[in-house]
């Protein structure tokens, strides 16, 4: 088995870190159990370029469990924990990332994971969907499944195109998906990212938050709920007037950069920070990302209009600019709740990944149904892996009866009968 990464002696850690997060996640432990009474994927290859956590590992067992050969590659080099990198390829997975790799050496291994010509990718922002398509040949591969709102932009353009070769499915878009793992799971990792960064207060200071999706939705709650000022940016008009109705301020950025103590850039969206409001930020303003990709933040431009730059602690630069100003940039501008804290918690990944695993059951079995598109998860998985979850916390649902059936399905009641 081929593969590379840092040190394969930390597997013994690895694998005790991977135990804990599998044990907050009743869904997907039980999902592999049936995989691997089903033999569900036996005979197929996938390969995944993903966050390399604890809770990805345990998707990837599951899916290894069901038979699948699996080669796995990083989807940012600065979120892959060594250590689970090295229990894995003791799970039988190639595995193809190391923590800070460089940019040459990421390319590197997006194209040693796509080495295993596999039947179906798993992608978090669409690099593996998009090498594949500057291919002259898909190979293989019949479908994809899409976990994050970059990486689904980027598959509906190929789409819009005319140029996308197999069908996606947006697991990004399910319900399960976007109201958990997008609104609690990234703002609570977000937050916790800024905080093990700066050790800074969020009580009494003023947070902007760029971006009032799902995303900047939790952002946004988890800071005022720890005391802090939020402003809300956005460009879209419903969102904005949701944004004031939750009770913020909506202001455009040019006005909030003067007010904000902390930036995070939620967006999906590059050069949201710029410039011109670099120009107007306070003295000691901290700048984070949390969208897919290092570009919600003009990090080339900071560093042309810097006079200093040094290294405070890890994870946070500063920029000292010639006014004697100074900005600070946590995570080298990339995913602050994946590279400096530990991810969303394996209780709310546990949906995200269940649903990812159910889905790639269903597009191995069903792809020669779907057009080569962008597709939703189908509702009866999202509706299961819903059931499931409430089943493992113990919680009852209650059932229409017979008589409420009936009325569901009746024209004939009404106010006038």
């Amino acid at each position: 088995m081929d593969y590379d990464i840092r040190d394969i002696a930390l597997a013994a850690q690895g694998k005790r870190r991977i135990i804990w997060a599998q044990q907050h996640m009743p869904v997907l432990s039980q999902l592999s159990a049936e995989f691997a009474s089903e033999r569900s994927f036996a005979g197929k290859r996938i390969a995944a370029a993903l966050h390399i956590t604890t809770e990805t590992a345990a998707l990837l067992m599951a899916l290894r469990a069901g038979g699948a050969e699996v080669a796995l590659c990083a989807s940012n080099p600065l979120s892959t924990r060594d250590d689970v990198c090295a229990a894995l390829v003791e799970e039988g997975i190639s595995v193809y990332a190391f923590y800070g790799e460089d940019l040459e050496t990421y390319g590197r291994h997006i194209e040693c994971a796509l080495a295993c010509d596999p039947h179906l990718v798993m992608d978090d922002g669409a690099d593996l969907i998009v090498a594949l398509h500057q291919k002259p040949s898909r190979g293989s591969t019949v479908a994809a499944i899409e976990e994050t709102t970059t990486g689904v932009v980027r598959a509906r353009a190929l789409a819009e195109q005319k140029l996308l070769r197999f069908p996606v499915v947006a697991v990004n878009d399910a319900p399960t998906k976007h109201y958990f793992d997008n609104r609690y799971g990234t703002g609570q990792n977000t937050i916790d990212g800024i905080l093990r960064a700066t050790n800074t207060l969020l009580a009494g200071a003023t947070l902007v938050a760029a971006g009032y999706g799902w995303c900047g939705r939790g952002v946004a709650a988890r800071a005022r709920g720890m005391g802090a000022r939020v402003i809300v940016c956005e460009v879209n008009a419903t969102r904005a007037l949701e944004a004031v109705m939750d009770g913020f301020q909506v202001l455009p950025m040019l006005q909030a950069a003067e007010q904000g103590d902390i930036f995070v850039t939620v967006t999906g969206m590059a050069d949201v920070i710029r410039n011109e409001h670099f120009q107007r930020m306070k003295d000691g303003a901290i700048l984070a990302n949390s969208g897919h990709f290092n570009v919600e933040i003009d990090i080339a431009t900071l560093a042309d209009i810097a006079s200093e730059r040094s290294q405070i602690r890890e994870h946070l630069e500063e920029y000292r600019l010639p006014d004697g100003r100074k900005l600070y940039l946590l995570a080298q501008g990339r995913l602050v709740g994946q590279v400096a804290a530990e991810a969303s918690p394996a209780a709310i990944m546990d949906l995200s990944f269940a649903d990812q695993a159910l889905c790639t059951r269903y597009l191995l079995q069903e792809y020669e149904h779907l057009t080569p598109d962008v597709h939703d998860v189908p509702a009866e998985i999202d509706e299961r892996v819903a059931a499931l979850k409430l089943r493992a916390l113990g919680i009852e649902l209650d059932s229409l009866n017979e008589q409420q059936q009936a009325y569901s399905r009746s024209w004939q009641s009404g106010t006038v009968a």
